[in-house]
């Protein structure tokens, strides 16, 4: 899964309300272990956030840079939030509508 539409994007940003943040980018960017974390996270998770503490005027930059990294889908960029998505067919969590 490469792209969303509209109305799975608009699905999984209301799903994500209820979410914490799970991984933290500071000033030293998107770390192999920042990478690592998101890729665990997705794979446990589905849907995750990611904010950004420091870095924030090339955090769309650097979040569609970690969503090729780890082969997910970066739903939206929110303030200092970045969304992203992938799907995990061992433990579906979300299902995506049509």
């Amino acid at each position: 899964m490469n792209t969303l539409s509209g109305k799975q994007r608009s699905y999984l940003t209301r799903q994500s309300q209820k979410l914490k943040p799970v991984v933290f980018i500071g000033k030293n960017g998107p770390t192999e272990s920042a990478i690592a974390a998101v890729a665990s996270a997705l794979e446990h998770h589905e849907l995750i956030k990611v904010k950004f503490v420091d870095l924030k005027d090339l955090k769309k930059d650097i979040s569609l840079d970690i969503a090729q990294k780890t082969g997910a889908v970066m739903v939206r960029v929110i303030g200092n939030i970045a969304l992203f998505y992938k799907e995990n067919p061992d433990k579906r969590q979300y299902s995506l509508p049509q």
